[in-house]
């Protein structure tokens, strides 16, 4: 410890919101350069190899080959594929010194295209799974939480290759069971969710979610065993509603009624039904909203979802990739008089509607967009705006009435919900993404144009997949999971170190003694760290071993005098006494029973 290039801390950093965060700086593990970017400070790099040495065997195992791909890319392949384009702000742009475009690569989809494509050239080639360890770069609006959300990560990415969509599926397979493995050798607690594709294109999705109350993702799960992410969670399709006996629509004066509350109370109010009162569940609210493309292009469209439920924004923006959603301005609604602020209706925005202008290349001109959320069955009757200042429809019926220009997942997720598989309702989970994959399909490899002869000389374009595992996200995930109120409390195997061993007194005999035990542990094949700093109290050092969190301590110190010193588990709390001269053996045992 007197050579060791780490300082702890007493304090939390002043920026930290997650235990991981704390701990980690605390700990002297990581150091903030800028919000989003850490550096890796001895101990943390030691703990971060550990994690990618796990990954790296499971995915050698399973067959995948790594190699390294540089983080200074090219413009031109991401023009390729439109991504130069489709990645918006979140991309890294940068020009060298005779004005060439670059950027600091976010994924590497089309570097291991290029690859394969200058290296293989028949069925014979394939199956390949290529992967690597890199340093990734992504322009984030709001980094946070330490690890868990920067602008600089480590990431683990491979790739499939194959001639067809059967050995596509079992590429996928052989990586969704190295990844389950991986994440179990690892000690990360992890669910499969279905997840949606978004700009990274493919027929199927599945992120690994480790349950972890701080998650940035919400999941749903049911006992009948469903699992997805709630952005990738569909409506079970709703019958139609027989609306024969619907009266035809009635517009309302409805004062003061801009909220979903005002508008059921004045509705129990001025038209009551006798047993049955108005709920918001049969209001029909509009809620405007903006797609913003990567080229910058805006668009407002408008959604109609039930009253009593929310709109969930990172579900619209799912289902609308590679847009980004956000909630539309009184500015952006200022071009379009049709729409009324609190009573917007579908009656001027949807493809039936009398303002429905279309262009000679089928552009809406001062029009927008309407879509339903799937909760809304066709022949359902809803109270909804009338597009007029204090005006409300009663009875207008989706089918009869009016109409969409389609579905959009929109409203948020909620408990009890039933699950699409019908496998009973769906509780809601927190957690955090810790891996993702995707069946890739042809998208990268028709843009680069990767194509191999088959077995009948036919040139054929290859099919991927594609596997993340965020390695410096799952050092943070370990933070998470393996803490007390003391400090870090690490699994042995992405420990930077197995014991710690403390010389805690002032006598030379404790540091001889201690000095030899810890060189007695080395030489048995364990990484030992060795406080031997002279003028440190016993308190410091103990407050250090807990808080750095190595799960075995020896500790050297009063009852040397009996010939004794104290072996200490940092998980479990437990101490036990020893012969000095039986210190190696019984720690070995000691950590063997754990």
């Amino acid at each position: 410890m007197s050579n060791l290039f780490v300082k702890t801390l007493r304090e939390d950093p002043a920026d930290a919101e997650v235990d991981s965060h704390k701990l980690l700086v605390r700990a002297g593990y990581i150091r903030r350069v800028a919000p989003g970017i850490y550096t890796w400070l001895p101990l943390g790099l030691r703990t971060l190899r550990k994690v990618e040495q796990i990954i790296r065997e499971e995915l050698d195992a399973a067959g995948a080959q790594e190699m390294l791909f540089p983080a200074l890319l090219p413009r031109e392949p991401y023009e390729a594929t439109n991504r130069w384009e489709e990645y918006g702000a979140n991309l890294f742009r940068l020009k060298d010194r005779r004005d060439n475009d670059y950027l600091l690569a976010p994924t590497h989809e089309e570097m291991f295209t290029l690859a394969v494509k200058d290296q293989c050239s028949s069925y014979k080639d394939l199956p390949l799974n290529l992967y690597q360890f890199q340093t990734k770069y992504r322009d984030e609006a709001r980094p946070r939480a330490g690890l868990l959300r920067t602008r600089e990560f480590v990431m683990k990415d491979a790739y499939s290759f194959d001639i067809d969509d059967a050995g596509l599926d079992a590429s996928y397979q052989i990586m969704r069971d190295a990844y389950e493995k991986t994440f179990q050798r690892l000690g990360l607690p992890y669910v499969i969710c279905a997840a949606t594709s978004g700009a990274m294109g493919g027929s199927r999705s599945e992120e690994f979610l480790s349950p972890i109350e701080i998650g940035e993702d919400t999941f749903v799960m049911s006992d009948g065993g469903y699992a997805a992410n709630t952005e990738a969670v569909t409506t079970p399709p709703l019958p139609a509603i027989d609306f024969s006996d619907v009266p035809a629509p009635e517009v309302v004066d409805t004062p003061d009624c801009k909220t979903i509350e005002a508008l059921v109370a004045l509705a129990n109010d001025v038209k009551p039904r006798e047993g049955q009162p108005w709920t918001a569940a049969e209001t029909l609210k509009n809620v405007v909203v903006v797609a913003t493309q990567p080229d910058g292009a805006r668009e407002l469209i408008v959604i109609g979802m039930p009253g009593d439920r929310e709109a969930d924004l990172k579900r619209i923006e799912a289902n609308m990739a590679p847009a980004e959603i956000e909630m539309a301005t009184p500015e952006d609604l200022e071009a379009y008089p049709q729409l009324v602020p609190g009573y917007i209706g579908p009656n001027r925005i949807g493809p039936n509607s009398p303002d429905r202008v279309v262009g000679e290349n089928g552009e809406l001109a001062g029009s927008v967009r309407y879509f339903l959320d799937p909760h809304v069955a066709r022949g359902s009757a809803w109270i909804t705006g009338a597009d007029a200042e204090q005006k409300h429809a009663f009875n207008m019926v989706y089918g009869r009435d009016f109409e969409a220009d389609g579905f959009i997942e929109a409203v948020e997720v909620r408990a009890g919900d039933l699950a699409p598989d019908g496998s009973g309702p769906l509780r809601i989970e927190r957690g955090m993404e810790i891996g993702h994959i995707f069946q890739l399909g042809r998208k990268y490899a028709k843009a680069l144009d990767l194509t191999v002869l088959d077995q009948n000389g036919k040139a054929t374009v290859v099919t991927m997949g594609s596997y993340g595992i965020g390695v410096s996200r799952a050092v943070a995930a370990l933070a998470e999971l393996n803490h007390d109120e003391f400090g870090l409390t690490w699994p042995a195997h992405v420990a930077p170190a197995q014991v710690h061993v403390l010389a805690t007194g002032k006598e030379d005999e404790i540091f001889e003694a201690a000095q030899e035990i810890a060189s007695a542990v080395e030489a048995e094949g364990y990484e030992v760290i060795y406080d031997d700093r002279q003028k440190v109290s016993a308190g410091v050092k103990f407050k250090d071993f807990e808080l750095i969190g190595v799960p075995y301590g020896v500790v050297v110190g009063r009852g040397l005098k009996d010939g004794k010193v104290e072996l200490r588990d940092r998980r479990s709390g437990e101490k036990r006494e020893v012969a000095l001269a039986d210190a190696v053996a019984e720690l070995k045992e000691f950590m063997a029973t754990r």
